[in-house]
């Protein structure tokens, strides 16, 4: 079976455990970048809200992301795909691109796969750029914490026939509060103040 063929797969219909090529960009230093995406099958904390709604696209499971830097000539010789500059590249406005939809592209015979790392050590740049980097309840919801602490989601890509394992933090309980509570305890101190 060939494989890392163009246009073998989809971001629409990716699944479970799959991993897909998407694209190469052109970046400094005659360099490019590979996007890669998976909906990554974890197993053991599997949202029962998504599956019961899985119909809905509002809560349908994304793919996560990771971008490696590679050189042309050795992403050639290893995806067997032309990154040269006389390929399909073509120009957009992240840059130049060339799409490639590889579905669940290998290096020397083995997968490539994306592995989830969670931390709350993270690093120089993660920590000077909190409200960019650290994990959130959706885009620009609360900030989710481990012990107190941010948690600061780490993907890379790695080689794999089997299944990856995450490392996945348990996010603190965050107490419901109600709204009729909050009003009467601002009311009870307001009181004893006067």
């Amino acid at each position: 079976m060939e494989t890392n063929q163009i246009n073998s797969g989809s971001l629409e219909s990716l699944k479970y455990g799959d991993t897909l090529l998407v694209n190469a960009r052109k970046v400094k230093n005659d360099k490019i970048h590979l996007e890669f995406a998976e909906i990554v099958n974890n197993q053991t904390n599997q949202n029962v809200l998504s599956l019961l709604n899985k119909s809905d696209d509002a809560f349908s499971s994304k793919a996560r992301r990771a971008w490696v830097t590679a050189e042309p000539s050795d992403a050639t010789d290893f995806f067997n795909v032309d990154f040269g500059p006389t390929s399909e590249w073509y120009m957009s406005d992240k840059g130049e691109m060339m799409e490639l939809n590889i579905l669940n592209p290998t290096m020397q015979d083995v997968r490539c796969r994306l592995k989830i790392e969670e931390t709350i050590e993270g690093t120089d740049w993660q920590n000077d750029n909190v409200e960019t980097a650290a994990k959130r309840k959706g885009k620009n919801g609360d900030y989710i914490t481990h012990l107190g602490a941010h948690i600061f989601s780490n993907t890379t890509v790695v080689l794999s026939d089997t299944d990856i394992e995450h490392t996945t933090l348990e996010a603190d309980v965050v107490a419901a509060v109600n709204a009729t509570q909050v009003k009467q305890t601002a009311v009870t101190e307001l009181d004893s103040l006067m």
